[in-house]
């Protein structure tokens, strides 16, 4: 994804939506870094279409001890599982081979 896309915005409907946590675990190779860092524009511009649909809730790098990005984590909402998978496939940290693992479960967020 090169520049800005222009899509009509679309909040969903809360009830017709699932809420899902992604946990993505980077490669430990001696490149998984320069990866990380060589998609992560396009990855954050991709996310950002998500947060302006309204399906973005929370996300953000998993840090090892030192500090170092080793993964991510996201809160967001889409109409189904499928959809959801269907969006990651064309994500750049999947495409671009940045995570080398991912965990997606259902999540409910709580009202306080």
């Amino acid at each position: 994804m090169q520049g800005k896309l222009n899509q009509t915005v679309q909040i969903p409907n809360p009830a017709n939506v699932e809420q899902f946590v992604i946990i993505a675990f980077d490669g430990n190779d001696a490149d998984a870094l320069a990866r990380r860092l060589a998609a992560r524009p396009d990855h954050l511009q991709n996310v950002g279409l998500l947060k302006a649909k309204g399906q973005f809730t929370e996300g953000g790098a998993m840090l090892d001890n030192a500090g170092n990005m080793i993964g991510s984590v996201m809160i967001v909402s889409f109409p189904s599982r499928g959809a959801l998978d269907d969006w990651l496939q064309s994500d750049p940290y999947v495409t671009g081979k940045v995570w080398e693992r991912t965990e997606i479960r259902p999540y409910r967020s709580a009202t306080v």
